[in-house]
């Protein structure tokens, strides 16, 4: 038998359909706004038109009288009671930071901020009475540029004095981990390469599918919360913390929820606002975002400048990286947003043997939506100003792109190996990823075409885009996390329950809103149990029913909570053997699991997993120190990150009169370990392709000079559907992962990690001989126009 008929004899490998399929496209979801309840009242919010102003006054007579309204409720009716709202990950122990509140009580930092709320019999009544409240404003200037906000002329919030949150650094000199960055780029300006350039990540909307929406019921003991976000467990934290409700009298519930992207990694003002009209007004209330609220008001993400001086050798060996960040915070800091920048700290040197590095972050506020998590979270921004810079350096040496970064990359006998970051990539095969990657995309040929039509002076050129990529994932270890000053820890949680009838509930901490945990999670105890795939049921999302959980977001889901998961399956199997052996009459070191049986080693007597969870059901046959109970949990702390990578390619045809790009073909090629299911690996994958393409050529949200988010529909703030994207083509190369027992790698954000700076590369590519050496994103045709137009010019 051959390895890959003995996958799949497994579920682990096998490309199952997912259990959730079902009840998504048949409608029979429980979406948070499809929630009802008796006596529900619903909330609607009146946010502030400027960017920065005092609030003068409020009147809220006429909302008051009108039909159906319960409640009118303002910032100063609250003041003493909403708290602020919380920021997890303090950079460094002296960050400044406003005070956040949910509402607004005098002043306004920035567009979009809720002023006032009101609760009404229904929806519609609670907008139009909110219409009728009215609010004066005292204008203020904004800080709506970044560049700006670094020189402190104008602050976004006066009372701090500056418009800068923190500022941080690593120095692999002084780290230990590598030599002097300035040695190196001073030694590379006499007769080496010194490239220095500035790269703009635009400011992106995580535009999930399900607006938020958060429902409260305070009619009993317990307040029970209905959200829908990725983080139930972080919620019902700061529902005590922030808002002083016992934390045993809390109860959340993430239903289904519509994608989150990291745009739903959050406690909101919306949820504390909920909550509190709630318990105030004494019935369940309701809040739905609309998507133009959504839009404007729920976090934003990327929104940084980087400068960049990558040094070399004549030959492209490369010497020192040095990189300097100025990161748009937004307004306030939400839970993680003052380490989005350093989540991709450690990565800017990607797969590459720099010897010497160093990062400066300056994090500064502006009078703009705050930004936070967002697919990836810091690292496609070091992937995109890495891969950028190799592009620029295989020109100034004059070789291919490809061959550069094999000079460069760490090759594949070289593992574990230590990273100038300080990191340690425990397993990679850059190798094979690039020659299986080559390969299907016809490296060659399309280097030929591409030669051709140099030489021909097509109007439409055709540009070859190269993406080697690593990351870090599954956010954990706890006591990294410690180190770099985040509030929490990284493990996660499992419960595994035999049932006397041989079925099996596994209870997780995470909290899926589309990753395919319970099919996957289903398939991993299939296997180790030795159960039916179709006897395993997934319970999540429920702080009732999973007491304990740290949720889902930075690809952490399999690597950490699979892990707990089988973690627990694997002390169901220790739990079970010596009551095992006590109804055979064997000794236990007699026995041997596999397949879901017990069997007596050299005879065929043996019982089942289900025979034996009826056995300790009855427990007519055990001893008084048995424990009627197969049940177990398990906590995992994983030891390190897990380290995903792959090589992405991508041709595109630039039309040089129009600016005009078009996608030809793209292959995408990545080593996510060993793979559960390669199903839902693929849609992660093409899921996070179309992301990361879009930053490239579509995705941006444009602020007017008064702080007014001019992109706030779906007509203003482009995102593609099928027709802008091409047929993409996958594969996968696996190595194993070693600092988990199943070898596996998170997969969620690969995609998008890799994918923009490989479409960027190639319009540039494409463009070079025209003397363009970088376009800004998003890649638009006047964009693209207006680079030749400027490269003809140089």
């Amino acid at each position: 038998m051959t390895a890959t008929e003995e996958r799949r004899t497994t579920e682990v490998g096998n490309a199952r359909l997912r259990k959730e399929d079902a009840r998504l496209i048949t409608g029979r979801t429980r979406w948070t706004d499809n929630i009802v309840l008796p006596g529900m009242q619903h909330l609607a919010m009146v946010r502030s038109p400027f960017a920065h102003a005092r609030i003068t006054s409020i009147d809220t007579a006429a909302a008051k009288e009108a039909s159906g309204v319960v409640a009118v409720i303002t910032g100063a009716d609250i003041a003493d009671e909403q708290g602020s709202l919380p920021n997890a990950w303090s950079v460094i122990p002296d960050q400044k930071a406003p005070n956040h509140p949910a509402m607004a009580v005098d002043h306004v930092a920035f567009a979009g901020e809720i002023v006032a709320m009101v609760a009404a019999r229904t929806a519609a009544e609670a907008r139009d009475a909110a219409d009728l409240i009215d609010v004066d404003y005292e204008e203020l200037p904004p800080v709506l540029d970044l560049k700006e906000a670094v020189r402190d002329e104008v602050l976004a919030h006066p009372d701090l004095g500056t418009n800068v949150s923190a500022v941080w650094s690593y120095d692999s000199a002084a780290a230990g981990t590598g030599g002097d960055v300035d040695a190196a780029i001073e030694a590379a300006r006499n007769g080496g390469i010194v490239i220095e350039q500035e790269f703009r990540q635009q400011r992106l909307i995580p535009s999930f599918m399900e607006p938020r929406s958060i429902v409260v019921d305070p009619t009993s003991e317990q307040l029970t919360v209905w959200s829908s976000t990725q983080v139930p467990h972080f919620v019902k934290v700061f529902i005590a913390l922030v808002l002083g409700v016992p934390e045993h009298k809390v109860r959340v519930i993430a239903p289904d929820v519509g994608g989150g992207f990291g745009g739903k990694l959050q406690f909101t003002p919306e949820e504390a606002l909920t909550v509190i009209a709630a318990r105030r007004i004494g019935k369940p209330c309701k809040y739905t975002e609309s998507r133009s609220e959504s839009l404007m008001a729920a976090h934003h993400g990327r929104d940084q400048w980087q400068q960049v001086t990558l040094s070399a050798n004549a030959d492209g060996t490369v010497t020192g990286l040095k990189v300097d960040l100025l990161v748009n915070m937004g307004a306030y800091l939400g839970l993680v947003t003052s380490a989005i920048p350093l989540l991709g700290a450690f990565m800017y040197n990607g797969i590459y043997k720099f010897p010497a590095y160093r990062l400066g972050i300056t994090n500064l506020y502006t009078n703009m939506t705050w930004t936070d998590a967002y697919r990836g979270a810091g690292r496609p921004e070091a992937t995109y100003a890495i891969e950028r810079m190799m592009d620029e350096l295989a020109a100034q040496v004059g070789v291919d792109p490809l061959e550069i970064r094999e000079r460069n990359w760490i090759k594949h006998e070289e593992f574990p190996f230590s990273t100038v970051a300080g990191l340690r990539y425990d397993s990679g095969n850059y190798e094979a990823a690039t020659a299986k990657a080559r390969e299907l995309f016809r490296y060659d040929e399309l280097r030929k075409e591409q030669a051709e039509r140099r030489a021909s002076n097509d109007s439409v050129q055709l540009g070859i885009g190269v993406s080697t990529y690593t990351e870090m994932c599954g956010l954990a270890p706890s006591r990294w996390l410690g180190s770099m000053g985040y509030a929490a820890g990284g493990w996660e949680h499992a419960s595994v329950r035999m049932l006397p009838t041989g079925k099996v509930e596994v209870v997780t901490g995470t909290s899926p809103h589309g990753q395919g945990h319970e099919t996957a999670w289903s398939q991993l105890i299939a296997d180790r149990l030795g159960v039916a795939f179709e006897d395993v049921e997934v319970l999540h999302g429920d702080t009732q029913v999973a007491v304990r959980g740290l949720d889902t977001y930075g690809s952490r889901s399999l690597a950490v909570g699979g892990m707990a998961v089988l973690a627990a399956a694997d002390k169901v199997i220790e739990k079970a053997k010596p009551i095992a052996a006590q109804l055979l009459e064997a000794n236990p070191d007699d026995l041997e699991f596999s397949a879901g049986r017990y069997g007596v080693r050299g005879t065929d007597t043996g019982m089942t997993m289900a025979e034996l969870a009826f056995a300790v059901f009855q427990s007519h046959k055990l001893g008084g120190a048995a424990e009627a109970c197969l049940d177990a949990d398990a906590t995992l702390d994983p030891d390190d990150f897990s380290f995903p990578h792959g090589t992405h390619l991508c041709a595109v045809e630039v039309d040089t009169e129009t600016g005009g790009t078009k996608i030809r073909s793209y292959v995408a090629v990545d080593d996510v370990g060993v793979v559960v299911n390669p199903l839902i690996v693929e849609g992660q994958v093409h899921g996070g392709l179309a992301q990361g393409i879009s930053q490239a050529l579509f995705e941006e949200a444009v602020h007017d000079e008064s702080g007014t988010l001019v992109t706030g529909s779906f007509d203003q703030y482009l995102i593609p559907g099928p027709p802008d994207l091409p047929a993409f083509e996958t594969a996968r190369t696996e190595t194993p992962a070693t600092t988990n027992q199943l070898g596996v790698k998170g997969v969620g954000e690969a995609g998008t990690i890799a994918s923009t700076p490989a479409v960027v590369n190639a319009i540039v590519d494409a463009l070079r001989p025209l003397g363009v050496t970088d376009v800004p994103m998003p890649c638009t045709p006047y964009r693209v126009w207006k680079a030749i137009q400027e490269g003809a010019q140089s």
